[in-house]
């Protein structure tokens, strides 16, 4: 791509079809599970987006727990922004979630949680077995979506000077996987799927922003990448 394509926010055009995604994400509490890769108990939190609350991973969280893991949204009410104070309840909340399983959590998170998810890891690697992003803006200009001005109209701080000393682009100590969308109408897709040295795998997903975690082809992807995780680490190799 050059390197007019890859800076700048998605189009106007591309933002104006994820809106038309509201109402389905609204309603995608009543639709059934997915049928995702079998997994053995292990405990998954979920993340949800900005402005969002656990209700919008509903759909995610019951394919998981139909598969077979003891799924977990992240029980912090709605996502209004970076603050200090709820990174130390999450962290504290996932230590008590690897605790009561014996073994560390998976953290997927949609949108600016799969960025909490990058910084919580970065704090307390013991406790997080794998952090899987879907359509994070961790990597590049802060700017480079259509969210930043709400963001800034609704906090107190910039979008690139947030109130906890952070340094987004930054790869975790734990396997880290960066899921993007070339059709993502509010995160830029670059800025999701980050450079090679960012994470330590970046998947395309054929999906926009608000279906991440709802549509079976995003549901589908995060059975299959926690699949593939956990065959690796029982064979002692890979993220």
């Amino acid at each position: 791509m050059s390197a007019q394509q890859e800076s700048g926010p998605p189009s106007l055009l591309r933002w104006m079809r994820e809106g038309l995604e509201i109402p389905g994400l609204i309603a995608s509490p009543l639709l059934p599970p997915v049928p995702i890769p079998a997994g053995q108990g292990q405990p998954v939190m979920v993340l949800p987006g900005y402005l969002t609350t656990d209700t919008s991973s509903v759909r995610l969280r019951r394919s998981l727990g139909a598969a077979g893991y003891a799924a977990y949204g992240w029980g912090l009410g709605r996502n209004v922004g970076a603050r200090a104070a709820l990174l130390a309840q999450l962290g504290r909340r996932i230590a008590a979630i690897a605790r009561s399983h014996g073994q560390p959590v998976a953290l997927v998170g949609w949108s600016l949680g799969g960025v909490y998810a990058r910084e919580i890891a970065k704090l307390q690697p013991q406790d997080i077995a794998l952090v899987i992003t879907l359509g994070s803006p961790f990597s590049g200009n802060p700017r480079d979506n259509n969210a930043w001005r709400v963001y800034e109209l609704l906090n107190d701080h910039p979008v690139d000077n947030p109130p906890l000393p952070v340094n987004l682009a930054a790869k975790p100590p734990v396997p880290t996987i960066a899921v993007w969308s070339r059709r993502d109408g509010i995160i830029a897709p670059h800025a999701a799927r980050g450079l090679p040295h960012e994470s330590d795998r970046r998947v395309d997903v054929d999906c926009l922003h608000l279906t991440f975690a709802r549509a079976p082809n995003g549901i589908a992807a995060i059975g299959t990448l926690l699949a593939e995780h956990y065959a690796a680490a029982e064979r002692g190799s890979g993220p």
